[in-house]
């Protein structure tokens, strides 16, 4: 498992749309998953340590980010094949468990992934409400293991900041975590 860390915001980005299935085959884009004041895409999966560490955190602050007006959608590129906790079935499941307020979509070619230029689970992208990109920094300093709970919410403090004013933080620290499992890959 290589850990990697995601480029720095590249600010103002326009997202790329997107049509994709989740894990019950209701087909998700863009505009039906951005909110008023902004939307956070978020590639994870389920098997990787990094997200398992923040997954509860993750919902607390799309929960948060909610009432702003951000809306918050995921998106799983790894090569399902791989692992077995990747599945569709498995997705839906975690989905449930956690009680995601967000669509948790599948990019099976990873053809969106690789559009965002997603390298790592979780890479978290914030945009603003006209969907120019303004954070794609970490959720918090938490790595394969929580952090404390008192430490800062680095996207949720981000991204409220975009509600209020549409512009992203200058400071921003990148997100860690494993690589994205690309198809073919021989690795």
């Amino acid at each position: 498992m290589v850990s990697l860390q995601p480029p720095v915001c590249d600010f103002n980005q326009p997202a790329i749309n997107f049509n994709l299935p989740d894990y019950d085959g209701k087909i998700w884009n863009l505009e039906q998953c951005k909110g008023e004041n902004g939307l956070l895409i978020m590639f994870i999966c389920n098997h990787c340590p990094y997200v398992k560490a923040i997954i509860d955190r993750i919902v607390r602050d799309t929960n948060d980010l909610k009432t702003m007006g951000i809306n918050s959608v995921a998106i799983m590129s790894n090569d399902q094949s791989l692992y077995e906790e990747d599945s569709t079935e498995n997705m839906k499941l975690l989905a449930q468990k956690y009680q995601f307020n967000f669509p948790y979509l599948i990019d099976s070619s990873q053809e969106i992934a690789k559009n965002y230029g997603a390298v790592c689970t979780p890479d978290f992208f914030g945009y603003n409400g006209q969907l120019q990109l303004q954070y794609r920094g970490r959720l918090d300093e938490s790595r394969k293991e929580s952090a404390n709970s008192e430490v800062k919410r680095d996207l949720y403090e981000a991204m409220k900041q975009v509600a209020e004013t549409s512009q992203g933080p200058k400071e921003q620290i990148a997100s860690m975590g494993c690589s994205i499992k690309w198809l073919n890959d021989p690795s």
